[in-house]
C-alpha cells in the first residue's frame, strides 16, 4: 500500500466536498441505468457517491478504512438516500465475487496506489459482462495557470516528489490508456476535461484553500519531514497561492485523464 499524499486535514476535505458528478463523472453519466448496481471505490467524502446513487439503483461504496469510510457515510446520511451501502476494500484486492456489479467507478484514485494494472485487472472482474469500468484521474504536470509565478511552479515540483515519495503517479491521467493495455484491456475508450478556476470567487476558494493545505494537511508535515523544503518554503508557496488568488488576471485548468471500458459479454 502506498502512503495517502493528500490526509484528511479539512483543507483538503473542502477540495473533495466540490467534486459533484456533474464535474467530475460528466464522462459517464450518459452510460448510467436506473437499475445500474455500481461500485464506487475510494469514495472519500462521498459527494460524487450521493449523487451518482440518485441516479442508479444502488451504490456499494468502499474506502481503504473505517475513519475514512465514516466520511463517506456522513455525507450519503446528511443526503437522506438509503440504497447505499459501505465496506472497507482494497482496490488491489476487492473481496467481491466475478461479475457482481454493472458500474465500477474510481476517482482520483488509481493515482494514489500501488499497481495500477492490477487494480484495473480487479475492476474489470468484479464487473458483470456489458457492464462498465469508468477512471478519472488528474495529471499533475498538465495543469497550467496564469499569472507563471515561480514559486508556484516549485508548489508543484514539490507535490510530484511527495507523491511518488509515497509510491503514487502524480501524472497519471495521461497514463490511464496505457495501464488500460497493461491489464490486457482493449477498445478503451479515452478522453481528458479539466476544471477551470477564473472568475474571482473561484480563485479565492482554489487559492485559498492550497494556501492554507500547503501548510497544515498531510502533504506539508511530509515535505518539512523527508527535507524537500522547510516551514519558510511553504509558507512562501502559501503566500504565492494568495496573490495568484488576488490577480484579477488568475487562471487555472486542471487537467483530467478518462477511460471508459466496456466488458465483453462472453459471446463477444
Amino acid at each position: 500500500m502506498t502512503i495517502y499524499t493528500h490526509g484528511y486535514h479539512e483543507s483538503v476535505l473542502r477540495s473533495h466536498r466540490s467534486r459533484t458528478a456533474a464535474n467530475s463523472a460528466a464522462y459517464l453519466l450518459p452510460l448510467l441505468k436506473p437499475t445500474d448496481r455500481l461500485l464506487d471505490i475510494g469514495a472519500g467524502a462521498g459527494t460524487i457517491t450521493a449523487d451518482l446513487a440518485e441516479l442508479v439503483g444502488n451504490v456499494t461504496a468502499t474506502e481503504i478504512g473505517p475513519d475514512e469510510l465514516d466520511l463517506t457515510r456522513r455525507t450519503i446520511t446528511e443526503r437522506g438516500l438509503t440504497n447505499v451501502d459501505f465496506r472497507i476494500a482494497d482496490i488491489h484486492s476487492l473481496d467481491f465475487d466475478d461479475d457482481t456489479f454493472d458500474v465500477v467507478h474510481a476517482h482520483q484514485v488509481l493515482q494514489h496506489i500501488a499497481d495500477p494494472v492490477k487494480a484495473l485487472r480487479e475492476m474489470v472482474r468484479v464487473t458483470k459482462p456489458g457492464g462498465i469500468v469508468a477512471v478519472r484521474d488528474s495529471d499533475y504536470a498538465g495543469f497550467c495557470w496564469w499569472p507563471q509565478l515561480p514559486t508556484l511552479d516549485i508548489w508543484l515540483d514539490l507535490y510530484r516528489k511527495a507523491a511518488r515519495a509515497n509510491g503514487g503517479e502524480p501524472d497519471a491521467g495521461r497514463r490511464l490508456l496505457s495501464w488500460a493495455h497493461a491489464a490486457g484491456l482493449e477498445e478503451v475508450t479515452a478522453t481528458s476535461s479539466t476544471w477551470c478556476y477564473a472568475a474571482p470567487a473561484e480563485r479565492a476558494w482554489w487559492g485559498g484553500m492550497w494556501a492554507d493545505r500547503i501548510l497544515n494537511s498531510a502533504i506539508a508535515h511530509q515535505l518539512i519531514d523527508t527535507n524537500l523544503a522547510t516551514h519558510a518554503d511553504l509558507q512562501q508557496i502559501s503566500d504565492a497561492w494568495k496573490a495568484w488568488a488576488e490577480d484579477e488576471d488568475g487562471w487555472i485548468s486542471i487537467l483530467h485523464g478518462e477511460i471508459l471500458y466496456h466488458v465483453s459479454s462472453p459471446t463477444e
